[in-house]
């Protein structure tokens, strides 16, 4: 089998995978009466029009790529994380307890600090689910679910009850969010009016972090092969439980890292439904890059550009705009088949042989 045979299978399957989820998206838009291309047209290029929608594209990649990377090193050492969304919560806590009990700490101290409080705290919540795979065998998907509801109920007690803001109890109305927050989090607004902030630059630092780690380090090395195959990473005499449990503390610190960019760089102050979902449209993104910071940042982008037009559509064709999770769901089955395709060698040499016949028969006939 040649070089250039397996880079035309796999091209034309990934071509073939990204036709099929039009395909499916376009019927299921068909069926609610939506103009198809017309859809498309606002969701892919409506908000690549402006610079205003553009900076908003930017702004829901910036934790998508944070979420997405801890995403990929839990992934990559053998672990399931789909907790990251009470992972951020913790972390939005984290960054709001900072910052109410020290206000006035100047700007060069108190942020670092903002950042680490959020970073641990969703490193924890990581870490949990982690030990009890590592030493219970318990299973991460039941245990980072749990985990989630746990963590919302954490965030809503904190936002009605410690870190209520005192003018909405001053004003009777009651309104669960914390006060806004001081200055001295705030993350710079680089780009005139609009919202885009400089995480922007903190999450393609930390991409570059995670490259390296992971692909240049004997530690990275380690926990990828923990997670390619455990019985050989322990004949190896790798700690493979070790490495279960740091891989899903990183995993957790970055999504608590992706909740200080959302409280600190978008609202300023702690509020409900911060989160966004982007916990769970980490998994997707992950996934869609491949497991690698190197994909992760552009399929970021394009599931920035999702959720911006997925809100255009609903203005501008009257299509709904949770119309985005249909997609991301047919995204996510599309991608898991494509996996499974690009996985197995017995399809790959069986297509290969049917090639090599019909390139022989051709032969013959020409000859």
């Amino acid at each position: 089998m040649t070089k250039q045979f397996r880079i035309i299978y796999k091209s034309a399957i990934i071509i073939l995978a990204i036709a099929s989820a039009m395909m499916i998206g376009a019927i299921i838009l068909w069926t609610i009466g939506a103009d198809v291309l017309k859809t498309y047209a606002v969701i892919l290029f409506e908000p690549l029009k402006s610079t205003l929608s553009i900076s908003e594209v930017l702004l829901r990649a910036i934790p998508l790529t944070l979420i997405a990377l801890g995403i990929s090193v839990a992934y990559r050492s053998g672990i399931i994380n789909i907790g990251a969304e009470g992972q951020m919560a913790m972390g939005i806590l984290g960054t709001t307890a900072v910052a109410l009990l020290f206000p006035d700490l100047p700007k060069p101290v108190l942020m670092p600090m903002a950042i680490l409080a959020g970073a641990l705290c969703g490193a924890f919540w990581g870490f949990i689910p982690g030990v009890l795979k590592a030493k219970l065998q318990v299973s991460e998907l039941l245990s980072t679910v749990m985990l989630n509801y746990i963590a919302a109920q954490f965030y809503t007690f904190f936002l009605r009850g410690p870190m209520l803001d005192p003018a909405e109890i001053t004003m009777g109305s009651g309104t669960p969010q914390s006060m806004r927050l001081t200055k001295n989090i705030w993350l710079t607004r680089f780009l005139p009016g609009t919202r885009l902030h400089t995480g922007l630059f903190l999450a393609l630092a930390l991409a570059l972090i995670i490259y390296l780690v992971l692909w240049k380090t004997s530690f990275g090395f380690k926990m990828r092969a923990a997670g390619a195959s455990a019985r050989a990473a322990k004949y190896g005499g790798i700690n493979v439980s070790w490495y279960l449990v740091i891989a899903m503390a990183i995993s957790g610190a970055f999504a608590g890292i992706a909740g200080f960019v959302e409280v600190a760089g978008v609202h300023r102050r702690a509020i409900e439904g911060i989160t966004g979902g982007y916990g769970f449209s980490g998994i997707v993104v992950a996934l869609f890059g491949g497991l690698h910071p190197a994909g992760i940042i552009p399929a970021s982008f394009f599931f920035g550009l999702l959720i911006v037009g997925s809100e255009m559509t609903q203005r501008m064709v009257g299509v709904p705009a949770n119309m985005v999770n249909v997609l991301q769901g047919i995204i996510i089955l599309v991608i898991v088949s494509t996996q499974m395709v690009l996985a197995d060698p017995y399809l790959m040499e069986k297509v290969w042989r049917k090639f090599q016949k019909l390139t022989y028969h051709t032969k013959e006939v020409e000859a």
